[in-house]
């Protein structure tokens, strides 16, 4: 699929110009001959089911919209938490002494460092267009489709290498967070409040994560639509000729 994508336009060019070539020997049967009347038919065949095929494979794109919805929410979701946990180590654990108030602070660093790598999620977003259709017209602007390719290869693997179970490492609460945040209640409430709050978001960053997983793995199952989508375009491109071809003649005939 890598290579039907990587090579659509020329695929479609190539294509356009067969369709071109078959054209031009249409050119010397007067209008109305059976051949122009088969070249009307090969459009409205080709070009009619490509249009029809390219419709259809347009879920794709409205799956692709969603998986980047998904990127959205998670990776705000990650900046919010990573905020607030940077501010509650600085409003609380700088210099702290407490052994209850110590080991909050240390399941809070744990669980940030957790989300850390959570800083590259828009890659998703990359992957996910670099096979859209037309994708392949980036060799019209200069840049060469080889390395394009090599680096779209290397962040497929990275998103394919993306596992929500490393975030289970580091449970928002465990048996020792709750006695430290009981013993500090007393006392220290509002810092047991900001860690409960900490915590709670910690486990919606884990669901907006895995809920982003899963959409980029349906996505991948369903990336094989993209093939029937450049088939549909390239039917598309070779039929085309042959509809303008019959209109040019047609034009020409009624002046």
């Amino acid at each position: 699929m890598a290579h039907v994508a990587q090579y659509q336009v020329h695929l479609m060019l190539l294509l356009f110009g067969i369709g071109a070539v078959g054209t031009l020997f249409l050119f010397r049967k007067p209008p109305g001959h059976k051949a122009w009347k088969l070249a009307d038919l090969v459009w409205v065949l080709l070009g009619g089911l490509g249009a029809l095929i390219a419709i259809i494979a347009g879920l794709y794109t409205a799956d692709s919209s969603r998986l980047d919805r998904q990127i959205d929410v998670a990776y705000a979701v990650t900046r919010a938490f990573d905020g607030d946990a940077a501010r509650f180590r600085l409003r609380y654990c700088e210099g702290a002494t407490d052994p209850d108030l110590k080991t909050l602070c240390e399941k809070i660093e744990f669980l940030s460092a957790s989300t850390a790598a959570n800083a590259e999620l828009p890659l998703f977003i990359e992957v996910t267009q670099s096979v859209a259709p037309l994708a392949g017209l980036s060799f019209l602007f200069g840049k060469s489709v080889a390395a394009r390719e090599a680096e779209m290869q290397e962040m497929r693997d990275q998103a394919d290498a993306f596992n929500i179970e490393r975030f289970l490492v580091f449970a928002a609460t465990d048996e020792k967070t709750k006695a430290a945040a009981a013993a500090l209640a007393p006392t220290r409430p509002e810092v047991v409040g900001d860690f409960n709050v900490l915590a709670r978001a910690y486990e919606d960053l884990v669901s907006e994560v895995g809920a982003l997983k899963d959409e980029w793995e349906y996505l991948q199952q369903h990336s094989g639509i993209l093939i029937w989508q450049v088939i549909a375009l390239c039917m598309v491109s070779f039929a085309a000729p042959f509809r303008l071809g019959k209109s040019i003649t047609e034009l020409r005939h009624s002046m």
